[in-house]
């Protein structure tokens, strides 16, 4: 509340004109309960009015302010400068993550990551270069990248059970990534029930997270940034008499691409010489693109804006010499031992008795499994004789175990 003999020239007043502030040009008394004021607006216009002794519940000076001061302190100042440097770092370190992440990445991952992944804005790719590329290496720098731009905060990342610590400690070592591994004790002690919706950075494990519909049901209330499948060929479907079968671990590739902006699968056996099987593992990616059933000369489709293949043979360092030595294939011929060479005419006898045997059989299954067992015997032959001898070894044991059985059921009987 303000009295009207408190008006002066060059103050600022609230109450005269609704909801603002105006600065008073000029006050003239008009006896001595009235005063008529000239006012300023905050948005230039210059106004009038006659306020009387009623009007003074309404009035309120405000006390002005510096807009600028000097007397905070001068550490808080320079770290909220140096977080706001480092926050629009990436705008002019266009390979951030690589600069501050512990790892020297070769050239096919860094264009891997900047020139394939980066430009796709949302990101739906398979990136399946051959064993030994680093997959893992540019999933982190891509996670890293897009953390830091401010583009990914809530990260989740599906693989093997057995590879789950390596991708946590390669997460944390290398780029600084603190991943939780989601577990059954996670699950159980979760304060809301739903250990999805508290962890933003987390590693699930794919059969896991596959067989249990209860924990698919509390990933649904939740949605992701970005989302990256390992070993992704996993997740396979098929087309079984015209009608589509999924596995347990497709549908959970379906679900994941429903909630989630960015979803990477990273596989180095993207093919399975099965084109129809091919392009339903791509429909995890684009759905639409490749809907239906597979027909050969209807849906042949170029994929290269959806996935990048790189062999060992065309990954160079910066010098541009082969990372991997070329790879030749030759064969050698050595002499066998006396012994050595009655022990694989002996196995290839049986051998070639079994595979009679096999032919004669009338269960077509029953047939290929056993002519596989019998080559892999043979491979058996040809790697070692311990190796051979151990397999027969096994085998023995294994059909003195049956006949012992059958012989306990014959005295039941």
């Amino acid at each position: 509340m303000a009295q009207l003999e408190q008006l002066q020239r060059g103050i600022q007043v609230y109450g005269i004109v609704p909801h603002q502030t105006v600065t008073l040009i000029d006050v003239e008394w008009s006896g001595s309960n009235a005063v008529t004021v000239v006012y300023r607006r905050s948005d230039g216009k210059v106004g009038d009015t006659l306020l009387y002794r009623e009007n003074e519940a309404e009035l309120e000076i405000v006390q002005a302010e510096r807009l600028w001061a000097f007397d905070v302190d001068g550490a808080l100042l320079r770290l909220v400068s140096e977080a706001y440097r480092i926050h629009l770092a990436h705008l002019f370190d266009p390979m951030l993550a690589v600069h501050t992440s512990l790892i020297e990445p070769l050239p096919h991952q860094i264009t891997a990551v900047y020139d394939e992944m980066l430009t796709r804005q949302p990101l739906r790719f398979l990136l399946a270069d051959d064993p030994g590329a680093g997959k893992t290496i540019m999933a982190g720098l891509l996670v890293r990248e897009l953390v830091v731009r401010g583009d990914v905060r809530r990260c989740l990342i599906c693989a093997p059970g057995s590879l789950t610590e390596q991708w946590q400690d390669e997460l944390w070592s290398k780029f600084q990534l603190d991943f939780t591994i989601m577990t059954r004790e996670m699950v159980e002690t979760s304060r809301s029930g739903n250990p999805f919706a508290e962890q933003d950075l987390i590693i699930v494990r794919l059969d896991q997270l596959s067989r249990s519909e209860e924990l698919q049901a509390r990933l649904q209330q939740t949605d992701w940034d970005l989302v990256v499948c390992d070993e992704a060929h996993k997740m396979s479907a098929s087309f079984f008499g015209g009608d589509l079968k999924e596995t347990k671990r497709y549908r959970l590739g379906k679900l994941l691409g429903e909630l989630t902006r960015h979803f990477l699968l990273m596989t180095a056996t993207p093919h399975n010489g099965k084109e129809e099987e091919f392009q339903l593992f791509l429909a995890l990616l684009d759905a639409d693109r490749f809907e239906g059933l597979f027909r050969d000369g209807v849906h042949q489709v170029d994929v290269s804006d959806l996935m990048r293949r790189m062999v060992k043979e065309k990954l160079l360092k910066f010098d541009g010499k082969p990372l991997f030595p070329e790879r030749k294939a030759y064969t050698v011929s050595y002499t066998l031992s006396p012994e050595e060479d009655v022990l694989y005419e002996a196995v290839t006898e049986y051998v070639r008795q079994e595979f009679n045997r096999a032919e004669q059989l009338e269960n077509d299954g029953r047939r290929g499994t056993v002519g596989f067992a019998l080559t892999i015997l043979q491979r058996r032959l040809a790697s070692s004789p311990e190796a051979i001898y151990q397999s027969l070894k096994r085998r023995r044991e294994r059909l003195e175990k049956r006949l012992k059985e059958a012989q306990r059921t014959r005295q039941r009987v």
